[in-house]
């Protein structure tokens, strides 16, 4: 089995790509055919200048990430106040945070084609097995964590291996009733140990002291953006690997996948126990930065929540996912804060009653996004790159030869 990578990340099962030939009915022998006769320019080159680029415009990021807490740099109307504030760096914190979140339901969703409604099930189990942890046993941080992922892989393989026995809509479905499951002994308190609905607080006193307090936030965001990167780097790393590629296959022809005498069940099985322990490891540094675990942490709106951010992004996108998550997060946070502001008290009831309701507002852009972005921001951003690089391409050509290099360029696009 061969695959070839599109340039949003996506792992797409192919075939003759690994010969270097091409046969005449596949894309790149109508590519070669194209034109006035002259095959097409490779695309290796470019894919790999692209990666470089993507690379270095990565790295450059990081490292601005990092000084920002030791910047004063004010963005009025996305954070409360300049960068190193307290509540600019707990936001930014929680963007990295869901951003990450965003990232392992990417691996489910974008990659192995998992629709699951029971991904905040492992994201709730990192927030409460943690506070219950500290609460009830006498141990560090890292063993406390190291304690909750070996509960939380436990958790991943027995949902999972009950859950993938089916597929598609009952698969939903089937995640969505652990999830409740869940939800339901959180809410019901037991033997008072997960503290109802008022949440568990987080108890401090075998926690490092550079992690606890408002003056220590700098410390929780820069923890925030190393899980970050950890995240993208393992998720980088999961989907170029070969059960990466096995599982994109899976996705678009499970049974083709069958008759090449692999396993898919033990593929999807690996991705879904890979996606539910990273995002577990989110939920502690979560309940580190919220200082206590609320109810939400494992309901069935925070998956809903994950979901809409892979959309908005583009789904089958890395860089989708982590754009989602940020643009979500920091919608939710500011549009509750416009909600609750005079000026919107002020308006006439026909503009206050749906601008002071947050979700109305999210869930419009979503169904504007899906109607006339369905590739998410990062698709709109990639086709925009792709015209100019198009009409700076044709620019001084015959009419007939910018016509061959749209044509070029479309079959290009559907391969």
């Amino acid at each position: 089995m061969t695959t070839d990578t599109d340039a949003a990340g996506v792992n797409r099962a192919g075939t003759g790509a690994s010969t270097g030939t091409s046969t005449p009915g596949s894309p790149a022998g109508l590519r070669q055919r194209a034109g006035d006769g002259r095959s097409a320019p490779p695309a290796g080159p470019r894919l790999t200048r692209r990666r470089i680029l993507g690379a270095a415009a990565g790295l450059a990021g990081v490292v601005l990430l990092v000084l920002l807490p030791l910047l004063n740099l004010s963005l009025p109307g996305v954070l409360p106040g300049p960068t190193y504030t307290p509540g600019s760096l707990q936001l930014l914190a929680m963007c990295m945070l869901m951003a990450a979140a965003a990232l392992t339901y990417h691996l489910l969703l974008g990659v192995a084609g998992l629709l699951s409604f029971g991904h905040a099930l492992y994201f709730g189990a990192g927030v409460y097995g943690l506070a219950i942890i500290l609460q009830n046993l006498d141990i560090p941080l890292l063993p406390a964590m190291g304690l909750t992922l070996l509960v939380v892989i436990v958790l991943a393989h027995v949902v999972g291996s009950i859950s993938l026995r089916v597929s598609g809509i009952p698969f939903a479905m089937v995640t969505l009733a652990f999830a409740q499951a869940g939800s339901v002994i959180v809410g019901r308190n037991p033997d008072g140990t997960t503290g109802g609905d008022e949440g568990l607080s987080l108890r401090t006193e075998n926690l490092p002291d550079f992690l606890v307090g408002v003056v220590n936030t700098r410390n929780l965001y820069w923890l925030a953006l190393a899980v970050l990167v950890a995240v993208f780097v393992v998720v980088t790393w999961v989907q170029s690997s070969r059960a990466g590629h096995a599982a994109a296959a899976v996705r678009e022809n499970e049974l083709r996948v069958r008759v090449l005498g692999l396993q898919p069940y033990l593929v999807k099985l690996l991705i879904f126990v890979v996606s539910a322990v990273l995002v577990s490891i989110i939920g502690m540094v979560f309940l580190l930065l919220q200082s206590g675990a609320v109810p939400r942490a494992i309901s069935a709106d925070l998956t809903i929540t994950l979901l809409v951010m892979v959309v908005l992004g583009g789904v089958g996108s890395r860089w989708g996912a982590v754009i989602g998550g940020v643009f979500y997060t920091i919608l939710d946070q500011r549009l509750t804060t416009l909600a609750n502001s005079d000026a919107i008290d002020t308006l006439p009831d026909i503009l206050r009653i749906p601008l002071s309701e947050p979700l109305f507002i999210l869930g419009t852009l979503f169904i504007l996004v899906v109607l006339f972005l369905p590739g998410g921001l990062t698709g709109a951003a990639e086709r925009l790159a792709r015209r100019r690089a198009r009409s700076g391409r044709t620019g001084g050509r015959a009419p007939g030869e910018d016509r061959t290099a749209a044509s070029r360029e479309i079959l290009e696009e559907s391969a």
